[in-house]
């Protein structure tokens, strides 16, 4: 007899799993709030998956050789707090008692970064789909660096009806079956129950014959039979594509009158269904109490992986690439990475190219792959006009990877939540470019960079109007003040090669969130043409060009991006008129506002009222730049297809109308 045959000898699945499914339903209860049905139907399979397959160790939560466990269906976050605690993760009792709670560690849908052993914040369903997807790849790209004998573990997914429905789970599955992502296990709770009803009343869909056209191996299973369960996960762990198991399970299963129903899925069972489900269920214990037989078993499921982990630090501290992966190296490449960034501006101040910021971003992200190994860049199916990928750059296939470039596809939703997965995976630095309007297919994706605080670069080209003739549906204009108004999300907007230089150089000191790489279809003048060693566009805002200091200033110049040379002619005329007028240049006001209020005070002195902000794109947002007696030259309404300065001239977005804005502010 083996030592896994003990193991499991020793283990009553049923009492392990009756502990999930009470300690879910009476912290709920007790909160008032949440939601059941997935955490009560699921028990089973999480007890045989963490007993019997998972690679984990509690000591460690973030150990790099750690199987991931992603719940995509994140309002089932009962199931997993539950799993954590018995497994003698940093979760007590009394956090599970302050479920959905002011400042718990136990919140309605799980979050990185907040509870040990939560890979990835979800909700938004679908996304923690997407973001498994991206673990996988990760893995695999970290075995092809690093070896599999380092990286070899398995990533795990719970998903329910609601994470396939949404569309960003056609392009994750598709993505996944196409790269062949063999260690990576759907689990699908099959329960065919919504919030509305059952699912036949939104859907009908053939689940194998469309997860099987993505190219994976779909397997059926009772999800309430533990040998079924066994056997079946048995078959996914040598598989050679991706695996899909739609697990047959009873939501709610336990409560003797809701099991089955809708109501179970997103309101407390109650507490007179929960003592009945007590003595239904034979659990003769209080809310809250767990008997320590079961608490000895989850230990003992957790402490089977104790010579594996052991093992795996040991090869790691041999192996001769280890060092390559230590957070002082890590250091050491982003410092070379922002010299050569300094190195792009100072040959740019000196060459005074001509070119669109996306080329200059181009030139950029060349450098960068030159120094940096853990940088993946990608595209979807956009890489001759985002500039994303260098000739030196390998391609990811199935086939093979070890590259640095992803060909995402038409596929900006999982793009997005890919890029969070590998992020999250560890040792790598997603980049990933589409059009600026696209923003909004990537909208929950990069939403949860930000939650997460990820470092994840999204280039985002076609910036404005600038594009032209492709017309208003693909020319943004709200696109800015959205990103803008995401927390922890920092957008750039640069001008000319220098100042897209400074922007990467300051988004790879951004270790803690995103940054978004706005950036222009069409050619611009270089502004800055004398090397400046500080990194200006890291102030978020900088004069750029100033009055004589033995004058009064009269007005001031806000401008962002390819607008920054409009503001430029407008002063030089302004200034042969006889007023004095300043320009700042803004490439991204989330660092302007983080910025002392000294520093502030001398780029837009408070004193100077006279201002004119441009922009192509809405006003909103510039309010506070511009203040009450301001104008703003901006597009408060949606693009036309035409020459890109037509559309500039149409739009009133000129240096001339700049110039009259700031004559009729003087009163002139």
């Amino acid at each position: 007899m083996t030592a896994a045959d003990i193991h499991t000898q020793y283990l009553d699945y049923t009492q392990m799993a009756n502990a999930i499914r009470f300690l879910s339903a009476d912290a709920i209860q007790k909160a008032n709030s949440g939601h059941p049905g997935a955490p009560l139907g699921m028990a089973d399979v999480a007890t045989v998956l963490f007993s019997e397959y998972m690679r984990f160790h509690p000591q460690d939560p973030m150990w790099p050789g750690r199987d991931r466990f992603v719940l995509s269906n994140g309002h089932a976050s009962m199931l997993l707090y539950s799993v954590l605690h018995l497994s003698g993760y940093e979760l007590t009792m009394d956090d599970l008692k302050a479920f959905r709670q002011k400042d718990s560690k136990t919140p309605g849908h799980p979050e990185f970064g907040h509870t040990a052993g939560v890979e990835t914040t979800t909700g938004p369903l679908g996304q923690g789909l997407g973001n498994a997807v991206g673990m996988a790849l990760g893995q695999e790209m970290m075995a092809s660096k690093f070896g599999a004998d380092l990286y070899s573990n398995k990533t795990y997914v719970i998903v329910g009806d609601g994470c396939l429905m949404e569309g960003i789970s056609h392009e994750a599955l598709e993505m996944a079956g196409h790269f062949k992502l063999k260690n990576l296990v759907v689990l699908f709770d099959d329960n065919g129950i919504t919030i509305d009803g059952s699912t036949e009343i939104s859907t009908s869909t053939d689940i194998k014959g469309r997860i099987e056209s993505y190219g994976f191996t779909y397997y059926e299973c009772d999800g309430h039979d533990t040998d079924a369960i066994r056997q079946v996960l048995d078959k996914a762990q040598d598989a050679n594509k991706p695996v899909f198991i739609a697990f047959k399970t009873i939501i709610g299963k336990g409560a003797p009158s809701k099991a089955g129903s809708h109501k179970t899925h997103g309101e407390p069972l109650g507490n007179d269904e929960i003592a009945d489900m007590r003595k239904s269920l034979g659990w003769e214990f209080a809310p809250f109490e767990v008997p320590s037989s079961v608490y000895d078993m989850w230990a003992s499921a957790a402490n089977r992986n104790t010579v594996t982990y052991e093992r795996w630090l040991a090869k790691f501290k041999e192996s001769p690439k280890n060092k390559k992966l230590t957070k002082q190296l890590q250091k050491e490449y982003r410092r070379i990475a922002i010299e050569a960034m300094e190195e792009v501006k100072e040959l740019s101040a000196s060459d005074k190219p001509k070119v669109a910021t996306r080329k200059a971003s181009g030139t950029c992200i060349s450098a960068l792959a030159a120094c940096l190994p853990d940088l993946v860049s990608g595209s979807a199916d956009l890489s001759p006009s985002n500039n994303t990928k260098d000739l030196s750059m390998g391609e990811i296939s199935a086939k093979s990877f070890s590259g640095n470039y992803i060909h995402y596809g038409i596929r900006e939703h999982a793009m997005g939540s890919v890029m969070n997965g590998m992020a999250l995976y560890g040792g790598i630095l997603p980049i990933g470019g589409t059009f600026l309007c696209f923003s909004d297919y990537m909208r929950p994706a990069m939403r949860l960079s930000a939650l997460m605080k990820q470092q994840v670069i999204y280039v985002m080209t076609h910036d404005s109007i600038g594009l032209g003739e492709d017309g208003p549906t693909h020319q943004p204009v709200e696109h800015l003040a959205m990103l803008r108004a995401t927390p922890n999300l920092i957008t750039f907007r640069p001008a000319d090669q220098v100042e897209t230089a400074e922007c990467y150089a300051a988004a790879l000191a951004c270790t803690d969130g995103p940054s978004v790489m706005c950036l222009s279809r069409q050619g611009v003048p270089a502004i800055r043409t004398t090397h400046i060693p500080e990194n200006q566009s890291a102030l978020g805002a900088y004069v750029l060009s100033d009055i004589s200091s033995e004058m009064d200033m009269h007005g001031i110049i806000i401008a962002t991006g390819t607008e920054v040379h409009l503001a430029l002619e407008a002063q030089s005329e302004l200034m042969s008129q006889g007023y004095n007028v300043r320009v700042v240049s803004m490439p991204c006001m989330e660092l302007f506002d983080m910025q002392t209020p000294e520093y502030k005070e001398s780029v837009l002195p408070s004193a100077i009222k006279a201002r004119v902000g441009i922009e192509a794109g809405t006003k909103f947002g510039w309010g506070s730049l511009i203040g009450m007696n301001g104008k703003m030259l901006s597009v408060d309404d949606f693009g036309m297809s035409a020459p890109a300065s037509e559309i500039y001239e149409a739009r009133g977005i000129t240096s001339a109308a700049a110039v009259q804005a700031m004559l009729a502010q003087l009163g002139k």
